[in-house]
């Protein structure tokens, strides 16, 4: 029997609540029991599924929207939904506009289009991840009120009392780059009602140049950027307390966050750590996934701690996307990649598995692991990464569409797992 019914009391994450809602003896009973989750089926496809940076459009029903798509039916048709007025059209060559996944807010119905963006005149377009991009990167923000038909303005983010070029506390345009993390970085909607944007940025010396205190090619702060809707249809935006690493125990700093709410008002947010780079070169430090939490709806944060299993032991974890995917039950599920040894750096990314995140200690649950995929027999390496992680709202499934990219990211096989959750 699935378990989309027992606990629907708790599926909180497209309203605001004043309290946590009471539970019942039977939800309490259901709450301190792991899920059982089940590979139903990976698939293997000709083309990228079209599910791909998908979401449900409504609190309820089949629609679907992603940047330039409309679904009626649950992602099985798609049809052109191309952004107007056209913002992008007409910018200086080497100008950048990312095409980050659309944020439905369901109590609202408001559409949120976060751009991570770069004014850089001459930059070659097809330059992927340029180095200039760590001191230039910024974040604008589109509003749709009709489901991303057409968009109220496109503007700069900017925290209240703050500038242009220096839209948030110790971030200076042209100097310390804000930006998103993979996809696995959505937007959450609180129970307070506001929206967060869980971003990284650069850090800055002494000097006023970047700084990499780890030794690392990079190195980056968390910051939760805290929105506040207005009557005519824009955020205020000011931010959070920001997440610090300690470059001594991950050498990039604090990487892609990810965000879940809890029935008892708590957040959490799992980072991307690292080792490696000049101060690590033989990777000796433990390869962990990190976690903070918030009681206080996104402000303040705890300092960020090694995120083990329910049972306090440790799992290694690649410097690699993750993903927390709260489901309709109210149970929330981590996507990301384990390994049996210290990783080295980024690598290995693979296995790809899914758990559940105990929602009293916050931690994962080990009985509720399984591998989602792996390397195959005669396989040299695999990368599991960049997935795409949602419910299936029929079946109550997660679904997760991605490929199978090979070390270098040079080819890649389409694929799309369903897993079972009762």
């Amino acid at each position: 029997m699935r378990l989309r019914h027992l606990l629907a009391a708790l599926a909180f994450a497209t309203a605001p609540l004043t309290s946590p809602p009471a539970l019942s003896d039977e939800q309490e009973t259901a709450a301190m029991l792991p899920l059982t989750l089940t590979l139903e089926s990976k698939t293997l496809l000709d083309a990228t599924s079209p599910l791909m940076h998908a979401s449900y459009l409504h609190a309820t029903g089949t629609q679907m929207v992603k940047v330039g798509g409309y679904s009626p039916d649950n992602g099985q048709s798609w049809t052109s939904l191309p952004p107007s007025p056209d913002f992008d059209g007409g910018l200086p060559h080497g100008y950048r506009r990312e095409g980050f996944p659309l944020f439905a807010d369901h109590l609202t119905g408001n559409i949120v289009r976060v751009v991570p963006a770069m004014d850089t005149p001459g930059l070659d377009p097809n330059t992927v991840e340029p180095p200039v991009a760590l001191e230039t990167y910024y974040l604008r923000y589109r509003v749709s009120k009709d489901g991303g038909k057409t968009y109220l303005f496109d503007e700069q983010i900017v925290a209240a009392g703050q500038t242009e070029e220096n839209p948030f506390e110790g971030v200076w345009r042209g100097k310390n780059a804000i930006f998103m993390g993979d996809v696995g970085s959505q937007m959450l909607r609180t129970q307070q009602g506001k929206i967060l944007i869980p971003a990284q940025a650069c850090i800055l010396g002494e000097d006023g140049k970047l700084a990499s205190p780890g030794g690392g090619f990079t190195y980056t702060d968390v910051v939760i950027v805290i929105g506040t809707w207005q009557d005519d249809g824009r955020l205020s935006w000011e931010t959070a307390r920001r997440i610090q690493g300690d470059p001594a125990r991950s050498t990039r700093g604090m990487i892609e966050p990810t965000l879940a709410q809890f029935a008892d008002g708590r957040i959490l947010c799992v980072m991307r750590g690292s080792n490696g780079g000049s101060k690590d070169p033989d990777c000796l430090l433990p390869s962990y996934k990190w976690f903070s939490v918030s009681e206080d709806g996104g402000y303040t944060w705890t300092t960020p701690q090694q995120w083990t299993y329910d049972d306090g032991s440790s799992f290694h974890s690649p410097s690699a996307m993750s993903q927390l995917l709260t489901h309709s039950s109210g149970r929330c599920l981590w996507i990301g990649n384990l390994s049996p040894q210290n990783c080295r750096g980024n690598h290995p990314r693979h296995p790809l598995v899914i758990g559940e995140v105990d929602p009293k200690t916050l931690l994962l649950r080990r009985g509720s692991v399984i591998e989602v995929d792996g390397l195959q027999p005669g396989e040299g390496d695999v990368n599991l990464s960049h997935w795409w992680g949602l419910e299936d709202r029929p079946t109550g499934d997660i679904v997760i569409v991605g490929a199978r990219h090979n070390i270098g990211y040079t080819s890649s096989q389409p694929v799309k797992y369903v897993v079972g959750v009762r």
